[in-house]
């Protein structure tokens, strides 16, 4: 078989742009109500670098739980979970999940990212790494969500010490 560099070139070239174009859309908002695995992390994302809380909590099913395993709490259904995102509105300028990566295993979503901010009354904003594992049900809604980041990075980038705690809501 003769390979011709120009019908080879020109192979490339479309197999790029159909792998970028497939990619692009694989972060679309969801079509018809139905999430695929980097269209979740990319929901969830926005809905955590967003404004409304209910944006966060629609994506979960009706008995999702929540666990902010840096702070110790777990949290049960769609009104705790947007409550979650409001009292972090509240104690947090600038909240932003940045999604680096994304690694799926059955109804398994595991997210890399870097959650940063600017905690209110802190001298200095924070960036830590934070790993998010999703547990998703029927690749609609997120049925669980642990997210890990370490709370004493938080707090040492913020400048604040160690012992620091929020102010009560």
């Amino acid at each position: 078989m003769k390979l011709h560099a120009p019908r080879a070139m020109t192979t490339l070239v479309c197999a790029v742009a159909a792998s970028a174009a497939l990619g692009a859309t694989a972060f679309a908002a969801p079509h018809g109500g139905r999430h695929h695995r980097q269209g979740i992390a990319a929901a969830w994302a926005a809905a955590w670098n967003g404004t409304e809380p209910e944006a966060l909590g629609d994506l979960f099913t009706a008995r999702a739980t929540y666990t902010d395993q840096a702070i110790g709490v777990t949290l049960h259904g769609r009104k705790e979970i947007a409550g979650w995102k409001t009292r972090t509105n509240s104690l947090i300028e600038n909240a932003h999940v940045t999604v680096h990566a994304t690694h799926r295993a059955g109804q398994h979503l595991t997210i890399e990212a870097v959650y940063s901010g600017h905690l209110k009354g802190a001298p200095k904003p924070f960036a830590v790494p934070m790993a998010t594992l999703l547990e998703l049900h029927g690749h609609h809604l997120i049925a669980s969500d642990q997210d890990y980041y370490s709370l004493n990075q938080v707090l040492a980038q913020s400048g604040l010490p160690a012992d620091w705690t929020p102010p009560a809501a």
